[in-house]
């Protein structure tokens, strides 16, 4: 691995940016920078591009900016700063702004913690790919850079962007105004998504008093901005209950994710995200709903009744992304492509994972909604299990961790064939999950291997009250053989 690889993130850069432990440095902000540009000549032949580069809120945003600055300018390449933005407009400002730029690079860490950066490339194509990453750390890490002098200048776009989504909810509602006399609450988590409430929702018609967090604020006091975290929506929750809100929204720091909250308070996100989206989309056309591998039996049987597909996939949202494009590329109709996590991407939105264009979606559909109707009402159909967990092992020996956790699934995979009262899933394309029948848990689990870290996660759910307990024991003896795992956590789960 070359000296940059441990700072590879997917289809991203990440480290730590702040502290006494730096390993998003200077040097390697710098020689990343650089190596993109050179990446992008490879790629087109040319020598010299522009590029866009914007932030979120993060407290290291400066320091990398200025890295970032020198590593693009001292090739030759030119840099527009758009100031802070969100991931989604760094790239829809590549097909839709006047400023013709070639590429951009986004400063964030997603929803990580405030001591962590990183880096996001865009080309007009899209998010660059997994590979891609690779071919930019190599070439960081060669020193091979083109040379130059560009010029730098600033322009923001999220005025623009912000117009984009505001015309997009006007023409489906045919109305300049489509949610006069509706309360929507924004928590935007002292991340970027502050931007919605004055500039997408108010000249909508909206009240969004009682909207919180929406200053900037890079060590994010509040909560985690991350529509998955419990305590970020049971904060919004209560924000709605206490103001009458028509609807909460919470984004993750950057934007690239939302989730909601209806009017009673409850979350509108996960396998219910899911569903309330697929209900929209396949109301107007069927077609095949790309996933990843842990939503629910129930929101697989949803999509059924609603005519639809349910592909699960692999977790990853390139990953998800990837196969739907590949799905339409075959002629096969898949409007979106979206992970539990919350990363959504329509094929009408160039199949980008944009939070905000998500909520223009249910927005859509709340201000289209008749006297007495309610938003969750397109998901009434919908069954919940009773019981829904994740539990996380680690391998107390972790040389070789994938490899041992490869032989750990094939090894369940094949004592699940031997017993008469399991069942492989036969719609599975990670790790393995095995379903259980009622009276034996009721339910399944999925054990996978983590896309980054020496850590098996395991996704429990049950139709039944106390079935994931079953599940796991049951799981945890499968696994009692295995001396480089530490099932402490399973343990525990079971026990507590």
């Amino acid at each position: 691995m070359n000296k940059y690889g441990h700072l590879k993130s997917g289809t991203d850069v990440r480290g730590v940016a702040v502290g006494a432990n730096i390993t998003l440095t200077d040097e390697a902000v710098r020689a990343i920078s650089s190596a993109f540009v050179k990446w992008l000549s490879n790629k087109s032949g040319k020598t010299a591009f522009k590029i866009a580069v914007g932030n979120d809120s993060r407290i290291s945003a400066q320091r990398i900016l200025n890295c970032v600055k020198e590593g693009i300018l001292s090739s030759g390449s030119d840099l527009v700063y758009t100031g802070l933005s969100s991931t989604p407009s760094m790239f829809i400002l590549l097909k839709k702004s006047d400023m013709r730029c070639d590429a951009s690079v986004m400063i964030t860490a997603s929803h990580l913690p405030y001591d962590r950066n990183g880096l996001k490339f865009f080309t007009p194509d899209g998010g660059l790919d997994s590979p891609d990453i690779d071919e930019i750390l190599s070439i960081a890490d060669s020193g091979d850079f083109l040379s130059g002098s560009g010029n730098y200048s600033e322009k923001q776009f999220m005025d623009e962007y912000s117009d984009l989504l505001v015309d997009t909810v006007r023409k489906s509602c045919l109305s300049d105004t489509p949610l006069k006399g509706k309360r929507i609450i924004v928590d935007a988590g002292n991340g970027a998504g502050g931007f919605f409430t004055e500039k997408v929702l108010k000249p909508l018609g909206a009240d969004t008093s009682g909207s919180q967090f929406l200053e900037p604020d890079g060590y994010f006091p509040n909560h985690i901005p991350n529509p998955e975290d419990k305590n970020a929506i049971d904060s919004l929750a209560k924000a709605v209950h206490k103001y009458g809100a028509d609807l909460g929204i919470i984004f993750d720091t950057d934007v690239d994710r939302a989730g909601a909250v209806d009017a009673s308070g409850k979350e509108i996100n996960r396998n219910r995200l899911i569903a309330m989206l697929s209900a929209i989309l396949l109301k107007d056309k069927k077609g095949v709903i790309v996933t990843d591998s842990v939503t629910s039996d129930g929101l697989n049987s949803f999509i059924a009744s609603l005519g639809g597909k349910h592909l699960r996939y692999m977790r990853g949202y390139k990953n998800v992304i990837n196969k739907c494009k590949e799905l339409n590329a075959d002629g096969i109709y898949s409007p979106l492509a979206i992970e539990t996590s919350g990363h959504a991407a329509f094929m009408e939105n160039y199949f980008l994972d944009d939070g905000a264009y998500v909520i223009t979606k249910l927005l859509i559909s709340l201000a289209n909604l008749k006297d007495g109707e309610k938003l969750t009402d397109l998901i009434a159909g919908l069954p919940e299990p009773v019981e829904s967990d994740e539990v996380r092992i680690s391998f107390s020996e972790p040389d070789n961790f994938r490899e041992k956790g490869a032989s750990v699934i094939k090894d369940i995979e094949k004592l699940v064939k031997e017993d008469k009262l399991l069942r492989l899933s036969s719609d599975n394309f990670e790790g393995v999950r095995v379903n259980f029948c009622k009276g034996e848990g009721d339910g399944w689990f999925l054990l996978r291997m983590s896309l980054h870290d020496p850590v098996m996660p395991i996704n429990l759910e049950s139709s039944s009250s106390g079935g994931n307990k079953i599940i796991a024991e049951k799981l945890l003896y499968m696994l009692s053989r295995y001396t480089f795992l530490n099932t402490e956590n399973l343990y525990k789960y079971i026990h507590n």
